[in-house]
């Protein structure tokens, strides 16, 4: 299997409210997606809040996720900054602590034109010497890749495969073969926007890239198997116990949902770092009932 196929969990980075990395519960978290056997763990990507820390705190998550689960399951790291040099320096951080691949989105302040984003990949691609996929998230960065720059990144040494949005008119298999049009077949198109993921998986797509599989990957395995195996209706009963998971992620943002659940789960007791605030105590309420479904569910 390619490092950028299957299910990939993407796990939050415990950190206290200076962005101080605590790497004793980021261990407990990442033991968890190495016994349920993920395929990768996505190392701070933006579950894991890598714009909100430094490079020194990255380097401490990324070399305790290796001495964790390094050899049990690849690890792939987000590598995103505003500059390209930070970008570079990130990646080589990457790289020395024994990471497998690299995950890189164009931040930016300043709106990014088509040659910027194209120069900045490949100078981060030609300094990490490791795998890299492109991170399209236009919902956070305001940057939308289009098909003629993926096709022209995805000949660019080391860029091995991209992470899509969901489609806005929901036809995965449409942009798949789109996409596929313009990269070679050894290049790897995945999904995120985890209620929607499994219906990627089952359109053909190579991976998902997954909030809920960061901290209940059990039960994200199965769904996602189903889907991979083709099974249509198993997909959609699993997918249902998700729902109200799912509806929360939609309207709050998954990445202040799993906040919540981790401390639910009794992995950790922490919060997003500022700015971002807390869920209020009714969406709480609401997130443990949507465990207690999903437990009923899969127990």
């Amino acid at each position: 299997m390619s490092l950028f196929e299957g299910l990939s969990a993407f796990p939050i980075t415990p950190a206290d409210p200076s962005g101080r990395v605590d790497t004793v519960a980021l261990a407990r978290v990442l033991n968890r997606l190495a016994d349920a056997r993920v395929d990768s763990i996505g190392l701070l990507g933006s579950t894991g809040a890598y714009a909100f820390l430094t490079r020194e705190e990255r380097r401490r998550a990324v070399e305790a996720a290796m001495a964790t689960v390094g050899g049990r399951i690849p690890v792939i790291v987000g590598v995103g900054a505003l500059r390209t040099d930070d970008a570079q320096a990130l990646a080589r951080d990457a790289r020395a602590a024994g990471a497998n691949g690299l995950l890189l989105a164009p931040v930016s302040y300043t709106p990014l034109r088509d040659e910027e984003v194209y120069a900045h990949f490949a100078a981060v691609a030609e300094s990490g010497e490791l795998p890299l996929a492109i991170y399209n998230n236009p919902g956070t960065t305001r940057f939308t890749f289009s098909r003629e720059l993926i096709g022209r990144l995805s000949e660019v040494a080391n860029i091995a495969a991209v992470k899509m949005p969901l489609p806005a008119d929901g036809d995965f298999a449409g942009e798949l073969d789109a996409i596929r049009s313009v990269t070679s077949p050894s290049f790897r198109i995945g999904y995120s926007g985890d209620w929607d993921c499994a219906a990627s998986l089952l359109a053909g797509g190579d991976a998902w890239y997954s909030v809920a599989a960061g901290l209940l990957p059990v039960e994200t395995l199965a769904l996602a198997r189903a889907a991979q195996s083709g099974d249509v209706a198993q997909t959609q009963r699993l997918n249902a116990a998700f729902e109200p998971l799912w509806s929360l992620f939609r309207e709050f943002g998954s990445f202040r949902v799993v906040y919540v659940i981790a401390e639910l789960l009794g992995l950790c007791k922490v919060e997003p770092l500022r700015p971002v605030l807390p869920l209020p105590d009714t969406a709480r309420d609401r997130v443990a009932a949507a465990l207690i479904v999903l437990r009923k569910h899969f127990a």
